[in-house]
């Protein structure tokens, strides 16, 4: 236990005193324990009009900020802890946790971190998927108050991974990471972007540049450019060398619905 302890000691960051430093308290038992937040983890109850905002921790700490703050860069431990426990909650959507799905977190965690980091990533990973009753709203509004959006975006594609992973994509699944990404103020461009990554549509080639089909061969252009931007693999670069690899994939497929288009077009 003590080895898992320390393991997560970095990690906890600014989870300490959240909904997130709840579950992790929960998956690791007493070693954590005194620094674990009690309760949050819980839907909250329906308070009356007007109070229910001054009442959320996160709320408090989000209105205490200065507009002029700038959101510092996410930390490795932090990125690693959100992707756990959002993955936990999309893999229980179906109300059914695969083997594949499970094979797929573990080999993407040995892939990124190693044999004996992904181990212990996974003990946590195991005990908060036993933990009921998880606040979804209140771990994604801890995640998008301290993590960067380049972060989030690269939380997003993990998800919708995750999702395909048995090759089988609920309804529920979708509905509830639409809604995560909504927690995480990742707009619905963004959103539809990701998620034609995974699908073979007509259409996807054109959602994953954020465009309509009616644009013209300059505006797709543009479009290319203002994508190469925002998922270029350099913008996770202070997650690690392990995340800047992982985020390559998501990079390469707007390179590869740009390549369909030039021919589809010929331009």
């Amino acid at each position: 236990m003590s080895g898992f302890a320390s393991w997560i000691g970095g990690a906890l960051g600014w989870t300490l005193g959240g909904p997130i430093g709840a579950a992790i308290g929960f998956a690791v038992g007493a070693a954590v324990d005194k620094v674990t937040a009690k309760g949050l983890l819980l839907e909250p109850p329906k308070e009356k009009r007007g109070n229910s905002r001054r009442q959320d921790p996160i709320y408090e700490k989000r209105r205490r900020r200065k507009p002029s703050q700038k959101r510092e860069q996410t930390k490795p431990g932090d990125f690693e802890v959100s992707l756990l426990v959002l993955s936990a909650i999309v893999m229980k959507a179906d109300g059914e946790v695969s083997e594949s799905e499970l094979d797929y977190v573990r080999s993407y965690f040995v892939k990124m971190y190693g044999k004996e980091r992904a181990n212990h990533a996974f003990q946590l990973f195991n005990g908060v998927l036993k933990k009921k009753d998880i606040s979804t709203r209140q771990v994604c509004q801890q995640i998008q108050l301290y993590m960067d959006h380049s972060s989030r975006l690269q939380l997003l594609h993990y998800l919708f991974g995750v999702t395909k992973a048995d090759n089988h994509v609920s309804e529920e699944e979708v509905e509830l990471i639409e809604k995560i990404a909504g927690y995480l103020y990742i707009n619905n461009r963004d959103f539809e972007s990701i998620k034609a990554m995974f699908y073979n549509a007509s259409d996807s080639a054109y959602k994953i540049l954020e465009i309509d089909k009616s644009v013209s061969d300059s505006e797709v252009k543009k479009a290319y450019r203002k994508m190469v931007k925002k998922y270029h693999p350099d913008k996770v670069q202070h997650l690690g060398e392990e995340h800047v690899k992982g985020a390559k994939e998501k990079f390469q497929r707007v390179q590869k619905a740009y390549e369909q288009l030039q021919k589809e077009r010929g331009f």
